[in-house]
């Protein structure tokens, strides 16, 4: 069979960006991958994410980091 290839999505030729990867898994599957680094995101919405996380998956490790009023 000449010129027929079938590569499940993902797989082999084109490479999708990991914002289409995110965007697939969201429309797909229900799935969210959120950083609280996003720069898209107001700063309630940060700490939502942070929240979210942390009740799912406990808290993160994270370096010492410098928070205003601190």
């Amino acid at each position: 069979m000449m010129g027929m290839r079938f590569h499940p999505k993902g797989y082999g030729g084109h490479r999708r960006d990991p914002d289409q990867v995110k965007r697939d898994g969201w429309h797909e599957q229900g799935l969210l991958a959120v950083s609280i680094h996003d720069h898209r995101l107001t700063w309630p919405e940060r700490e939502l994410v942070e929240q979210l996380g942390s009740k799912l998956y406990g808290k993160r490790h994270q370096a010492k980091e410098v928070r205003h009023g601190r």
